[in-house]
């Protein structure tokens, strides 16, 4: 506990505990208060912080002390109010009391009386007490200040914009702890954050022992976004206070939002009392605090057993302490749902249902376990429900999510779920507006309950088609996952669905990115090894694949009960010739518990493996076709016919028709397959991949672009959509005809304008028609609507290209003129505009300007490599080989004015960036070479040599360092080295200090060979 300097700075400390509730420390500092200062205010908030934990005998042994007694009978009124059974005879008397005392008040107790009422949230009441005393007291400097405090925490904005003011009257005298603080939250409140540190380092500096202080210095580090500090902050603090909630909590968060540690917060948050971040200690005092406080670790963990049955067990002991709070009770069935025990959680929600009929929790809750066992009708009949009283109890991201979920188990139209589902994302993210980075951020943002959406979404897109836009939804997923893993790069299931996402959006480099960043954080994670293999698999290599499957097994063996293994297994085989071990892999796969619904059951015998039909479908499809191309057209028509009856009914049935489709043309009749895909009506799922497929026979099979291009007419007709727009622009695009592309795009763009890819795609179809200047002036229209900006870049690459260098630079320059910017987006554009405005300045001889705009850029990629660390972590080793490619072309910019040893210096920045980058070590060993460094030379070239033992170059040098230093042999060895590799010697010929050193060696045979054949 803080040290006690004064009596005004422990009011203010006592006034944080109880404004926080902590009313353990209420009682402790009050006591100590007590026996210090003398004062009976200090008996008052004892009795305060015992009144709050349900006793009130304290209370009547100060009642009749001048200044206090005020407060203290509106306590007494307070506490009989609280009894189970109030005597309305006493509350009468005492509010008779109240009224009496409140008429001949001292200043000093009506101050009392107005902190007392806004302690207990009565802004209003509060603030009649405190103006009376500013009154009767000509302008009482406690008394303004805490007016400041109650406008500002009254959740009025026209009162709390006010607020700065009444602090700034309480500090002209001098500097007030109180006053301070409240300035650092008026800042806070009006997201100056900045300021608030400012000023909260000045409560640091004048009063070294007040802890609230530097919890609040901790708090608005996060705010800023510095997580570096902000650890550092609650490390001091725990420095202090070994016990403190505050930074115990910070660091559990830290540790698995940032750090992805689980295993961290497990040992040493919940394990090991001993240790200074341990949570054993003060379980206790968490307990009598908020028993909510740390529970919010169970959202960002990804459903880690153990830490969510410590919460678990938290949660549980406190209801054991108030078995009559039913949000204890709901919060206990949240926990078993995490859990994945449904019916355990059902039977508490039940009892928060039964200790508080109007929660709507609870209800939600119920009818969250209910979807999850399959009572669809009583669970729609409960969300009917919640849906009429919405307009009472506020829109719900949560209650809209379980609509979806509702409509996709009733197979209700994907449009309808879609929507569902976009209503409740952004009704979630509408509750984190304004939020600044904090405890309260991370609680709304609640990222498991978003991994639950994106799951959904997921599940309504189709298998990615090759040369296709990607499903809509995927889009959505993304900008859903890329929040969650830039303020929780920790959870490594989010950076797995990203990857995922990113892989059916054909975005492979990304995705490989994500995931290798995944396994690089749990090596153990076998989903992310099954995606690997996919991925290697997409891209032909069949080895590296089958290796990622081999890692998959190792790290979990009971991986071979998911069809997915088999699948991708059987997939490389077929790929690599080995068509009778795919047939027999996949026929494993049709026998695994719940692949086949006719007969068999969703779960192993070992552990449940829940499959949905999509999971099983593709098993079916693969092993038919591999039947067919094996020459087993009879069983690949069986398998066929199981399909179609095992997926009858389902959305997958459609799928299994395209597929039938495929067949008939490897059968070479395209009549019927046509037929077969023109069955399946708009109304149904998978019609648009139906007149994809229809589109491509027409193409493909039968050359007649005329009906390739009405297939997508048609779409656009029956579903009209940004997304269907944009298959048809593709489509004119695919056979030579951009005007009408163009033409589409435009129209797709008017739907969906902040569309940026749409947008892009408008200016390169410009580009394709070869009319750059209406590229030019579409280009400059929409930069001018400033919904835009991203086609900048686009634009300056395309005034690059036409050389019009001016216009170019000009573009560039308007892009960077802005003030300071701190998102990662915006200081990745500005390297990029940076980048290309050095290169524009380059080519009309702006050398210097050049130099100067390649430095900025570089000052700007430190930045964003700081950032991306933090916010994208896949993103780190393309933003790494930019930093150094810039280092580079400074260097190089050195070298030009013959600045060598600012040139060195930047080749071995660049090199720090990207050490293996053979480029940049052969550019700084040619540098050492000019400056006549041949030891510098020389570890450089041996230093590539070990990593590319083919490089002509590096092997060229190293032959001519070993002429200079008069080692003939070693000289000759380096030369033979290349003969072997390049016997038509070629290379040799652009090495001119051969021929002048040649007549000074010995004789070679191979090198006679070689003067023989040159001449």
């Amino acid at each position: 506990m803080a040290e006690l300097e004064d009596e005004e700075s422990t009011l203010a400390l006592i006034y944080y505990y109880c404004h926080e509730k902590y009313f353990n420390h209420v009682l402790n500092a009050a006591a100590t208060a007590q026996r210090k200062f003398n004062d009976p205010i200090f008996s008052f908030f004892h009795a305060y912080g015992t009144l709050m934990q349900e006793a009130i005998h304290e209370l009547e042994t100060i009642k009749d002390r001048r200044d206090v007694s005020l407060c203290t009978f509106m306590a007494l009124v307070y506490a009989e109010k609280k009894r189970p059974n109030p005597d309305r005879d006493v509350i009468q008397e005492l509010d008779a009391k109240v009224k009496e005392d409140r008429k001949s008040a001292t200043p000093k107790g009506l101050y009392y009386a107005g902190m007392f009422l806004w302690l207990l949230g009565r802004n209003d009441k509060a603030r009649e007490y405190v103006e009376r005393m500013i009154k009767i007291s000509n302008g009482s400097r406690e008394g303004i200040i805490l007016k400041g405090w109650i406008d500002l925490t009254s959740g009025k904005d026209s009162y709390a914009k006010k607020a700065g003011k009444y602090f700034d009257e309480g500090l002209r005298e001098k500097a007030e702890v109180f006053s301070l603080m409240g300035k650092a939250h008026y800042y806070e409140y009006r997201q100056n954050y900045s300021g608030a540190l400012e000023t909260v380092n000045q409560v640091i500096v004048s009063f070294p022992g007040f802890l609230p202080a530097f919890i609040k210095k901790m708090t608005l580090l996060l705010a800023l976004q510095d997580w570096e500090q902000t650890i550092d902050a609650a490390q001091r603090l725990l420095q202090r206070d070994k016990n403190n909630l505050a930074a115990l909590r910070m660091l559990a968060l830290h540790s698995l939002c940032r750090e992805g540690d689980i295993a961290e917060v497990i040992t040493s948050q919940f394990s090991k009392p001993e240790k200074h971040t341990a949570l054993q200690p003060v379980v206790k005092s968490v307990q009598a605090v908020n028993p909510f406080y740390f529970l919010l670790v169970s959202k960002p963990c990804g459903r880690n057993e153990k830490v969510i049955q410590q919460t678990h067990n938290m949660v549980d002991r406190a209801f054991s302490q108030a078995q009559g709070d039913s949000d204890l009770a709901t919060e206990l069935g949240y926990q078993l749902v995490l859990l994945g025990r449904i019916k355990e959680a059902l039977k508490w929600y039940k009892t928060a249902m039964t200790l508080d009929e109007t929660s709507v929790s609870a209800l939600t809750g119920i009818i969250r376990c209910q979807l999850i066992e399959g009572r669809l009708e009583d669970a729609e009949q409960q969300l009917e429900f919640l849906t009429e009283i919405q307009q009472s109890i506020g829109k719900s991201g949560e209650l809209l999510y379980l609509r979806a979920v509702l409509g996709v188990k009733k197979r209700r139209p994907q449009d309808e779920v879609t929507n569902l589902l976009n209503d409740a994302v952004d009704t979630h993210f509408s509750a984190l507006q304004g939020l600044p980075l904090g405890v309260d951020y991370f609680e709304k943002l609640n990222p498991d309950f978003l991994l639950e959406i994106v799951k959904e979404y997921i599940g309504l897109c189709p298998p990615p088609a090759q040369g296709q836009p990607p499903a809509p939804q995927l889009q959505q997923c993304a900008s859903v996952l890329e929040t969650v893993v830039k303020i929780v790069p920790g959870l490594i299931q989010g950076v797995f669905l990203l990857a995922k996402v990113r892989f059916q959006s054909g975005d492979i480099d990304s995705a490989q990115s994500s995931l290798q960043h995944c396994l690089d954080q749990c090596p153990s994670h076998a989903e992310a090894h099954l995606l690997m293999a996919q991925i290697h698999l997409s891209q032909g290599n069949f080895k590296l694949s089958s290796q990622s499957l081999e890692l998959c097994l190792s790290h979990n063996f009971e991986v071979r009960e998911h069809p997915m293994y088999h699948l991708i297994k059987a997939q490389t085989q077929k790929k690599t010739g080995q068509l009778q071990e795919a047939i027999q892999t996949l026929q494993i796969a049709m026998m695994l518990p719940g692949v086949r619904r006719l007969g068999g059951s969703a779960k192993s015998k070992n552990k449940k493996v829940e499959l949905s039909p999509a999971d099983c479908v593709p098993v079916f499809l693969e092993l038919a076709e591999a039947l067919w191309l094996n020459g087993e057209q009879h069983e690949a028509a069986k398998v066929m016919q199981d399909a179609i009856n095992e997926f009858s009914g389902t959305p997958e049935e459609l799928c299994v028709t395209i597929a039938n489709a495929d067949l008939a043309l490897l059968r070479g009749d395209t009549e019927l397959a046509l037929s077969m895909l023109r069955n399946i009506t708009p109304e149904q799922p998978y019609y648009i991949q139906a007149k994809e497929k229809m589109a491509d026979i027409y193409l493909n099979h039968r050359k007649e672009k005329r009906l390739y291009a009405s297939c997508y007419r048609e779409l656009v007709e029956k579903l009209p959509s940004p997304h269907t727009y944009l298959l048809l622009g593709d489509a004119y695009v695919n056979i030579q005809e951009p005007e009408k592309a163009i033409e589409i795009y435009e129209q797709a763009l008017k739907k969906n304008p902040k569309d940026g890819a749409l947008a892009s795609k408008i200016g390169k179809a410009l580009v394709k028609t070869h009319n750059y200047t209406k590229a030019i002036t579409y280009y400059e229209a929409a930069l001018k609507t400033e919904q835009q900006n991203f086609l900048c870049y686009d634009l300056a690459e395309l005034l690059m290209k036409m050389r019009q260098y001016e216009r170019c630079e000009k573009v560039l320059q308007d892009a960077l003129a802005h003030d300071p910017v701190n998102e990662l987006s915006a200081l990745t554009n500005d390297c990029r505009y940076l980048v290309l405005l050095a290169k524009i300045q380059g080519k009309v001889d702006k050398n210097d300007d050049a130099l100067l705009s390649l430095q900025r850029a570089r000052d700007v990629q430190a930045k964003v490599l700081k950032r991306v660390q933090l916010e994208q972590p896949d993103a780190v080793p393309a933003q790494k080989q930019l930093a150094a490619e810039i280092c580079a072309e400074i260097a190089k910019h050195y070298t030009s004015i013959r600045g060598y040893e600012r040139a060195v210096k930047f080749y071995k920045e660049a090199l720090v960036y990207c050490e293996s980058d053979s480029k940049v070590m052969l550019e700084l060993a040619r540098l050492y070479l000019s400056l006549d460094d041949v030891d510098g030379c020389q570890q450089q070239c041996s230093v590539l040599l070990k990593s590319d033992l083919v490089n002509e170059d590096a092997t060229l040098m190293m032959a001519d360092l070993m002429f200079r230093k008069q080692d003939y042999e070693q000289a000759v060895f380096h030369f033979q080295q290349l003969l072997e590799r390049k016997p038509e010697l070629e290379s040799l010929r652009k090495f001119p200090g051969f021929w002048r050193w040649l007549k000074n060696i010995p004789p070679e045979p191979s090198l006679t060979l070689f003067v023989k054949n040159m001449n």
